[in-house]
């Protein structure tokens, strides 16, 4: 709501051109398209986390960056503050009281996802509603589809299914692509039942196709369903959709995740006479599925049928005989498939590598793992951080700190920053390790200047050992050091490290336990 400030004083021409100017200046300045320095998206996106609260007063916080406001740096800090979507909203609103300001269209589309990823959907209503009384930016079907996304995510399908509903309200007539992707979104996260039903509802209202039967199909096969799979199949052709390779991909995929391989190859061999010609996809679902049952035999028959037919596997197929190969320790052969993967110029991902990493990681093959690393960069696939984690977890376990610290030094360089479970790695592994104690602090203590808030399982292992040997100045040191962050969760978890109060677990079960510590 705009909010006009009347003066009973005259206000002189020259005033009136001035305002006119900075008005104009104002508008050039705060829509350019120029990217906003990163420590300015990071200063924002501080701001933003550490005034959570209703009562904090986040706007006055924010008139510090008035001048730097820009339609780029409004999305990227959106972006940034995804799971932030109180604050992000109260930004995008004390942004659009700027004046000169306008939001681009991409912002709104940012906001709407922010806030149903962080499950304000009351807002996000009001926010759609608000949208469409000031006509300020077309509410489009992909607004919706992000809607459907979200209230999925939440475990919410019957309200994803509502939302779908409520479109007409936004004069947006849903049509088949609209229902294709509320039931690809639903499927997805396993919520296939509600799927079914709500297109046994509406599918005469529609003119199904064979994607919109596909997409049901495969969600059936994704929970292992194969007999819904195949009556939709059949009610498919009864329908007399035209079908593709695409379909019977769907079908056969669905059948082997229902345990009906067997079946599934009948149907594939049958495909030619139909008129379908068989894909590298329709081989790679058998390959995928006698990587399931452990058949080594059948994966590399099919794969050579493949390779007599021309077709290549994708790097999610490669990886899933990489995975089978290396649980069956037969190392070497990995290591072909991935040379293959390369002669053919199916470029392997960080997960092929990984792969291969975890097994000599598992096997203290320190020489290896680092030749692998070497390898990876000079194959120009970016390691992620799980790649380093091993690394420096493998270097720290076999006692090679000459090492770790040599490959620690290089990180910065080779572009990557760590992150709160890379540095966890280092304290837990340190924390462990006789006489480490202090570089363990050090790294906590590193982390803490970067402003990344420690898990909690971290702060009671580094409190416990300095506990343990007497040294309660430390842990003070520690703690007031982390009293005085920029950051709120930071400045909280000084209590944790005092002992003044409970341990909570989340963040992903700690980073799966520290990477599987």
């Amino acid at each position: 709501m705009a909010i006009r400030i009347l003066s009973s004083k005259p206000i002189s021409l020259r005033a009136v051109f001035h305002s006119l100017n900075l008005r104009n200046f104002c508008s050039n300045a705060l829509q350019h398209s120029d990217p906003p320095s990163p420590d300015l998206v990071n200063e924002v996106s501080r701001v933003l986390s550490d005034h959570r609260n209703p009562q904090d007063d986040l706007e006055h916080s924010l008139n510090t960056f008035s001048t730097h406001v820009s339609g780029n740096l409004v999305e990227q800090v959106l972006k940034r503050c995804k799971n932030l979507g109180f604050s992000a909203h109260r930004f995008f609103l004390w942004a659009k009281t700027i004046p000169g300001f306008e939001h681009s269209v991409e912002s709104h589309h940012i906001l709407v996802d922010v806030l149903g990823s962080s499950k304000q959907f009351a807002v996000l209503w009001d926010f759609l509603i608000d949208m469409r009384e000031s006509n300020c930016c077309e509410i489009s079907p992909h607004m919706f589809w992000i809607v459907f996304r979200a209230y999925s995510r939440a475990n919410l399908p019957r309200d994803a299914i509502r939302a779908f509903n409520r479109m007409v309200e936004f004069r947006i007539k849903p049509g088949v692509h609209d229902l294709d992707q509320l039931l690809y979104i639903l499927c997805k996260r396993k919520h296939v039942k509600h799927a079914h039903e709500f297109f046994d509802k509406v599918k005469g209202e529609f003119e199904p196709n064979a994607k919109t039967y596909s997409i049901l199909i495969r969600g059936w096969g994704d929970i292992g369903d194969g007999n819904e799979a195949r009556k939709l199949f059949d009610e498919m052709l009864e329908r007399g959709c035209s079908l593709d390779v695409l379909a019977y991909n769907s079908y056969l995929e669905a059948l082997c995740k229902g345990g009906y391989a067997d079946e599934a190859y009948k149907i594939f061999r049958g495909m030619k006479s139909k008129g379908i010609e068989p894909d590298a996809c329709t081989y790679s679902i058998f390959i995928r599925a006698y990587c399931e049952s452990n058949d080594i035999h059948s994966v590399f028959r099919v794969l050579d049928r493949m390779r007599r037919c021309n077709l290549l596997p994708n790097v999610f197929t490669y990886n899933s005989i990489i995975k089978k190969l290396l649980k069956n320790e037969k190392v070497e052969e990995a290591y072909q498939l991935l040379d293959e993967m390369i002669e053919n110029g199916v470029r392997p991902d960080a997960w092929s590598y990984n792969a291969i990493l975890a097994f000599h990681c598992d096997h203290c093959e320190v020489n290896r793992a680092l030749k692998l690393l070497t390898r990876m960069e000079t194959d120009n696939c970016i390691p992620d951080h799980h790649t380093y984690n091993m690394v420096l977890k493998l270097l720290i376990r076999i006692g090679r700190f000459d090492r770790m610290a040599e490959l620690w030094e290089s990180l910065s360089a080779k572009g990557f920053y760590p992150s709160v479970s890379t540095y966890s790695v280092m304290i837990h592994g340190l924390c462990k390790k006789k006489g480490k104690l202090e570089e363990a602090c050090k790294y906590f203590e590193m982390m803490i200047d970067e402003g990344i808030p420690p898990y909690a399982s971290t702060i009671e292992l580094l409190r416990n050992r300095l506990l343990g040997l007497g040294l309660l100045e430390q842990i003070e040191i520690i703690a007031g050091k982390m009293e005085r962050s920029t950051s709120c969760s930071i400045q909280e978890f000084a209590k944790v490290m005092r002992g003044r109060r409970a341990f909570r677990t989340s963040r992903r079960s700690e980073e799966t336990d520290i990477e599987s510590d």
